[in-house]
């Protein structure tokens, strides 16, 4: 009789444990598709959306000290606030008592809202873009995606995705130490060399940064692999959003500007 070969038992795979908050944090640059394969589904964590707000502030407070501190953009801040108010004296045709007082009200409130502005500011985009956002993007997992989410596990999804508005955050810091210019960014604006504000082609330029191109990629890629969807499903509706977004606060621009022309002629 036979006997039967020994069976040769095969060693256990070791499971790999849960990512580290600061892997995720550094891998959502590298293989963002594991960082939100990791917490698909796990249960909400606070961390993964208040450490990135956190450190978006914190860079977005320093950058503003630093910014701000340099002789040549205070100049320019200068400039900018004395052709505002200009224009305004010209359409509102003030007088020279009035255009006085319109100049010392400038002078006396615009550095006070300017420091406010740079404080509260990043907070209300590091708290208020992940639940915002959150909220939109889980409207379209659970009705457009028809996949079942908990709110708070896409705004994990936006909060990771942030790591890229940090580093989008130190780079337009950088830039604008170095040339020295307040609209410097990793767009065409930082080639045009008297960047106006007022000009509808010079602020569409600032939108064609790669690194926001990166970051809605990356929120993408967060919202597919959460909802088990296509990245191509996903993108479509990442990217449109912000196009409608950005395409309806530009045409405000726009149209207030037409507004303020003709009544000034």
């Amino acid at each position: 009789m036979s006997q039967s070969p020994p069976t040769i038992e095969q060693p256990a795979v070791p499971q790999e444990g849960p990512q580290s908050l600061g892997t995720r944090l550094l891998n959502v640059f590298a293989a963002p598709s594991e960082v939100f394969d990791s917490i698909k589904n796990t249960p909400p964590a606070h961390a993964n959306w208040l450490v990135p707000a956190l450190l978006l502030i914190v860079v977005s407070w320093i950058g503003a000290w630093l910014i701000f501190s340099q002789e040549s953009v205070q100049q320019q801040m200068r400039e900018a606030a004395e052709k505002a108010i200009d224009q305004q004296i010209a359409r509102q045709h003030m007088s020279e008592q009035q255009a006085e007082q319109a100049r010392q009200a400038a002078e006396k409130y615009g550095a006070i809202g300017q420091t406010v502005g740079a404080a509260v500011a990043p907070i209300f985009t590091g708290f208020g873009t992940p639940f915002f956002l959150g909220l939109l993007f889980w409207i379209v997992a659970n009705h457009a995606l028809k996949a079942r989410l908990p709110y708070m596990k896409v705004v994990e999804v936006v909060g990771l995705a942030a790591m890229i508005s940090v580093l989008e955050a130190i780079v337009r810091i950088l830039l604008i130490l170095v040339t020295g210019k307040l609209s410097a960014s990793l767009s065409p604006a930082l080639l045009i060399k008297d960047f106006d504000p007022a000009n509808m082609l010079h602020s569409l330029s600032v939108f064609a940064n790669p690194l926001v191109f990166w970051l809605l990629s990356v929120r993408a890629i967060g919202l597919a692999r959460v909802t088990g969807r296509s990245f191509v499903k996903a993108a479509s509706w990442v990217f449109g959003l912000w196009c409608a977004y950005t395409g309806f606060f530009w045409a405000l621009g726009w149209l207030a500007q037409q507004i303020a022309k003709k009544k000034g002629g």
